[in-house]
This record gives structure tokens, sequence and C-alpha cells, in this order.
């Protein structure tokens, strides 16, 4: 028997196994097997299909990179109005450039691009610096530069 992984927040998504079914006192329980690549796999399987996202989709693989809306709106060139406007009309898809940056983020990010994680992460301190910091360069042995610190 297949188990419907509404957890998700997607209403496509059975699971044949790697997961076991549970009495509590409550219910019903249940327990997956290796969450974290579980959903690797959706989202790998989600930004390969050849149809736009949608916005439960856009939801799904915003939540599994760790962005707030407003970071992903930043990423992407958006709004976060924007963002939670695809968001809330679950099925409805995202249409040009907006989906094809954010399949090209996630397939980054998941893979462990070390770049890309960095990246998401500055983008997440932008709001947080009040002042312009100075650079220190330093010019290498070998005639480039290299920023020293940041003062």
């Amino acid at each position: 028997m297949a188990y419907h992984y509404r957890e998700s927040g997607l209403d496509n998504i059975f699971l044949i196994d790697g997961f076991r079914v549970h009495k509590t006192k409550y219910g019903r329980g249940v327990s997956i097997d290796n969450t974290e690549g579980l959903h690797k796999a959706i989202g790998r399987w989600l930004i390969d299909l050849p149809k736009p996202l949608n916005g439960a989709e856009l939801r799904f693989l915003r939540l599994e990179m760790d962005l707030s809306q407003n970071q992903l709106a930043a990423l992407i060139g958006s709004t976060e109005q924007n963002v939670r406007r695809w968001e809330k009309t679950r099925k409805r898809p995202v249409l040009g450039p907006a989906d094809r940056l954010l399949r090209a983020l996630y397939n980054q990010y998941s893979g462990g691009d070390v770049d890309v994680r960095r990246m998401v992460d500055r983008l997440a301190e932008l709001e947080q610096i009040t002042r312009a910091p100075e650079a220190r360069l330093r010019e290498t042995k070998s005639g480039g530069w290299k920023v020293e610190a940041d003062a």
C-alpha cells in the first residue's frame, strides 16, 4: 500500500516504501526513513519535470533551500508579494524567468555547490548590513590582487 505523503505540501507524492506505519495513543503514525534524501529526490524530480513549476512546487523548493519568501524574491529578481501570490495559488504555473532561475538555483544548491550555498547565505545577510564595509586589498606575488579583510 502506497502512502500519500501530504506532509511534503504537494498533492501528488506517494511513497511505495521507506516508511513505517505504527499505532500511537493519538491514532495512526507514520515514520519516514531518510526524510532528507526523500526531499532531495522530490526536489530533483520537480526541477526535471518538462512543465512550469506551480506555486506548491515553488514553495517546496524554497523551503528545501531554507529561504524566506523575501530572500527567494531577491534571488530571482522579483518581489516578496509575487512569491507569496505564487505560493498561495498552489496549482497555477509560475511562468518565465522565475521558474528557470529557481530550477537552476535548486539544481546547484541540492548538488552541494559550495559557491551557490555561500551566495544564498550572503544574500540572506543583505538586509542586515547597515553600512558599506571597506575592502583592504593586497597585491599577491603572482601579480594579482586579494581582499585581505573587510574592515
